[in-house]
């Protein structure tokens, strides 16, 4: 294959860039703060899912004491009707007796009322503690994904100039180098996915190190300074 000693060391230097880059979109990808920021962000998700059901259970338990209080309220009014009834009926002995017995009745209703306040109170402070407890996981969780995602940002900012600094070079040198030796680069190093020429060393490819046999190393001589290898395709320089 034809090409110049120049466009060859220019190539050179582009795969030295592209392997960097390839180290560096590695490293980007890599960052531990990208897991951080879905961990950080399914645990948010996690809390907030579980605070959504405590608030629901809170407020039914709020509907339910202000059932009980409402229930209670009109019993208070109930009470006094009736103790006033009971006190206006003194002498009647049928009256005052069934009064009695209907004051007993809300009373003993008042008491379990009041059992159910008491239980409802408790349950009800229950899932204050928790939504507490969950606002302020929240907020830790809220810190540690803004920690993960600054971190992300300026390191992540950082390796992806890098990338760019090292894409403008290999392109500036590209520019340099005869078009269909760049075509010919491209498909190798595509192909490869990293090393896409090498020097022919002896009788082996400098990349792949299979040994080409003598005829085939014969035929790929007579094609200095550039050919390629039989059996792993890249470009060999053969000096």
């Amino acid at each position: 294959m034809e090409a110049k000693r120049d466009d060859l060391t220019r190539l050179l230097q582009v795969q030295d860039i592209d392997l960097e880059i390839l180290h560096q979109k590695k490293e980007f990808d890599e960052l531990p703060q990208r897991e951080q920021i879905v961990s950080a962000r399914q645990r948010k998700e996690a809390i907030e899912e579980k605070r959504a059901k405590v608030a629901t259970l809170k407020k039914e338990i709020e509907r339910k004491i202000a059932r009980v209080g409402d229930e209670d309220a009109s019993l208070v009014k109930k009470q006094q009707g009736v103790q006033a009834a009971l006190d206006a009926a003194k002498g009647d002995y049928r009256n005052v007796e069934a009064r009695s017995k209907e004051l007993a009745g809300i009373m003993k209703r008042r008491e379990t009322l009041e059992g159910d306040m008491n239980r409802l109170t408790e349950e009800l402070s229950k899932a204050e503690v928790v939504l507490g407890q969950a606002e302020r996981a929240l907020s830790d969780v809220a810190a540690q994904e803004e920690e993960a995602v600054s971190s992300f940002q300026q390191i992540g900012g950082k390796l992806k100039k890098e990338m760019a600094d090292s894409q403008a070079r290999r392109d500036a040198i590209l520019a340099e180098v005869d078009p269909a030796l760049v075509r010919a680069y491209e498909k190798a190093a595509n192909r490869t996915g990293g090393v896409a020429i090498a020097y022919l060393q002896d009788n082996r490819c400098g990349a792949c190190r299979s040994l080409i046999e003598s005829g085939r190393l014969i035929e790929l001589r007579s094609q200095a300074p550039l050919g390629t290898c039989p059996h792993c395709k890249r470009l060999l320089i053969i000096e």
